[in-house]
């Protein structure tokens, strides 16, 4: 679950980012991180623990650095016991953002769920420290994680796994590489098990940055489908069978890019009709 906030004081963003993001060129999404969590003064932590790589750490250290953050740090979190060492607490608490990286979100889940580090993530951002993560870093930011699942349009009974995430918000069932793994089926499975989520599937270089007020913002080069439940009028869901087709009728289904806001408090998007100005729907 969320931690709570402090009266006073706002929530740091959430940024949700699909995956395979721009690198090397324009780097849009991880330039506004990097000013969003204070410019020439950011210090940004990086947890790689989903990847394997040695060095996608520091590869993004260096980006965060070339981009002007003051400072980069990546934590050394392996295995559980490093997630409750002090001095990688002592990093996430110097920090004004963190950047949670791709790989296998389920070694995710199992070395940093409920530890210290994960608590620590949650108050953080209670209090003001902006959260990114991509890919894996992504999934495993809603209080729902889509821990694995089936390609394909279709909603299938047991077509996609669930497994608790670190709770940054419990609005949102999120799914990365959208467009790319062909993953609206399964996005729509873990919605039709618990119609109160929100399902965000974000394309490749593409981020929902969500502001305090809850309030989502399109960047990237691709786009986010957003799959809204609250007027959904059947599901078939309660009584269908192992690989059954799920039926879903009434479901609000927008499509945002660059420019495009959604807000989760009111269930309204808006697009950017001319640079300064935005229409609702």
């Amino acid at each position: 679950m969320p931690s709570p906030g402090t009266e006073g004081v706002k929530r740091g963003y959430v940024i949700p980012i699909g995956g395979s993001e721009e690198k090397f060129n324009s780097r849009a999404i991880l330039s506004r991180f990097v000013d969003l969590s204070g410019g020439s003064v950011a210090r940004i932590a990086v947890i790689p623990t989903a990847s394997e790589l040695e060095d996608t750490g520091d590869n993004y250290v260096d980006i965060f650095r070339d981009l002007g953050a003051s400072e980069a740090t990546a934590l050394v979190i392996n295995q559980r016991a490093d997630a409750q060492s002090d001095d990688q607490l002592a990093i996430l608490e110097q920090s004004s953002g963190i950047f949670i990286t791709g790989g296998n979100q389920l070694r995710l889940s199992t070395i940093l769920g409920g530890t210290p580090v994960a608590r620590a993530i949650r108050r953080l951002n209670a209090t003001g420290t902006h959260v990114a993560g991509t890919s894996a870093g992504a999934a495993i930011m809603s209080e729902h994680m889509i821990a694995g699942g089936e390609s394909g349009a279709t909603p299938r009974q047991g077509s996609v796994s669930l497994t608790p995430g670190l709770g940054l918000t419990n609005r949102l069932v999120i799914d990365q590489h959208f467009r790319e793994r062909d993953r609206l089926g399964r996005l729509l499975t873990a919605i039709a098990y618990n119609p109160f989520l929100i399902g965000l599937g974000i394309d490749e270089d593409t981020a929902a940055f969500i502001d305090p007020e809850g309030v989502l913002h399109v960047e990237g080069s691709g786009a986010i489908t957003v799959i809204d439940p609250g007027e959904l009028e059947y599901s078939s869901m309660d009584s269908a069978e192992q690989g059954d087709t799920i039926s879903l009728i009434g479901m609000r289904v927008h499509v945002l890019a660059k420019g495009c806001s959604y807000s989760l408090a009111t269930g309204v998007a808006a697009f950017a009709k001319k640079p300064g100005s935005l229409e609702e729907k």
